[in-house]
C-alpha cells in the first residue's frame, strides 16, 4: 500500500508534531510556535540518541499527536465507513492511524534533523472552529511548495487535521487509497494493511540504527 510521499510525511511532521500553547493564540501564530519547537527539540536530541529506536520513539510520542486532531482525521479518512464501525471499531483506527503517522514521522525525522527544510508562514483563514493556515516549504533542493495546514479549535488549541500539498490533501490521499481496500476487500484487509505498512516503516527505522 503507498500511502503517502516523503515530502507529504515530512511536511505533516513539521505542521503536526508539537506541544500545544499555554493560551489560545491566532492559528498562524499557534503554527509558528509550533514548527520553532520541534526544529529546538531536534536540535536537542544528541546523535546516540537519534541513533536509538527507543530514546527518538519516547521523544517522538511526547510531541505528536499533542497537536493533531486524530478523532477528526481518522473520522475523515474512513469517510462513509466511520458510521459502519461500533465504537470499539473507531477507537483502534484513531489509535491506529495516529500510529501510522508517527511511523512515518520516525522515518522522515532524520531528514528533519539535517535542517534540510524551512518553512515560510503566509497567512490565515478562519471560519468559526475551522482555520487554513498557508506556507512555502523550501526543501534541501531550493523546491518551494505552497502547503495549507486544515485546523479545527477544540477549547484553546487548534488541531491539525490535514495537510494539503499544492492542493493534494494527505487525508484525502489516504481515503481514495483506503476506499479502494474497502472495496475491494474488508475493513479487516484495511487495518491488517495499514498495521503492515506501520510496522515495515518501523521495522526499516531499527535497521538503520543497527
Amino acid at each position: 500500500m503507498r500511502l503517502s510521499r516523503g515530502l507529504a510525511v515530512l511536511t505533516l511532521s513539521v505542521l503536526a508534531a508539537a506541544p500545544a500553547p499555554a493560551a489560545a493564540q491566532s492559528p498562524l501564530e499557534d503554527m509558528q510556535q509550533y514548527t520553532e519547537e520541534v526544529a529546538r527539540i531536534i536540535r536537542e536530541v544528541s546523535s546516540r540518541e537519534k541513533e536509538t529506536l527507543g530514546a527518538l520513539q519516547t521523544a517522538v510520542r511526547r510531541l505528536a499527536f499533542q497537536l493533531f486532531g486524530a478523532p477528526e482525521a481518522a473520522r475523515e479518512v474512513l469517510g462513509r465507513h466511520w458510521e459502519q464501525r461500533t465504537p470499539l471499531e473507531q477507537d483502534d483506527f484513531t489509535k491506529l492511524f495516529a500510529e501510522l503517522l508517527e511511523a512515518t514521522y520516525l522515518a522522515q525525522v532524520d531528514t528533519l534533523s539535517g535542517g534540510q527544510v524551512k518553512i515560510r508562514y503566509l497567512g490565515e483563514l478562519v471560519e468559526g472552529n475551522r482555520a487554513d493556515v498557508r506556507a512555502r516549504l523550501t526543501g534541501a533542493k531550493g523546491r518551494d511548495v505552497v502547503i495549507d495546514a486544515r485546523l479545527i479549535r477544540r477549547g484553546e488549541r487548534w488541531l491539525v487535521w490535514d495537510v494539503s500539498i499544492e492542493g493534494v490533501s494527505i487525508v484525502g490521499n489516504y481515503r481514495a487509497q483506503f476506499e479502494r481496500v474497502l472495496r475491494r476487500s474488508s475493513y479487516a484487509e484495511l487495518v491488517r494493511q495499514v498495521t503492515a505498512k506501520r510496522d515495515e516503516l518501523l521495522s526499516h527505522k531499527r535497521a538503520a540504527t543497527e
